[in-house]
């Protein structure tokens, strides 16, 4: 299929899934690498209770604040 025939198809709002190979796809920048990081105990009881208060995991909350706030330092 061309690239036209594709963009007028998704514009349609028609499908294109059937299209993709998507085994080969990547998101940019996404990967994720496992790291290790000792916390003090009162910032992991800290945590649990902001992450039940949520209705998230723990590590949910870590990712999220640790985002903002490099966001944050880089602009």
């Amino acid at each position: 299929m061309k690239a036209k025939d594709l963009d007028k198809k998704f514009d349609e709002g028609k499908s294109i899934l059937e299209q993709l190979d998507l085994s080969k796809a990547r998101r940019p920048e996404q990967e994720q690498k496992r790291v290790n990081v000792d916390f003090p105990l009162w910032m992991i009881h800290l945590l649990d209770k902001e992450a039940k208060r949520l209705g998230v995991p723990r590590q949910s909350i870590i990712k999220i604040w640790l985002a903002e706030r490099l966001q944050k330092a880089s602009s």
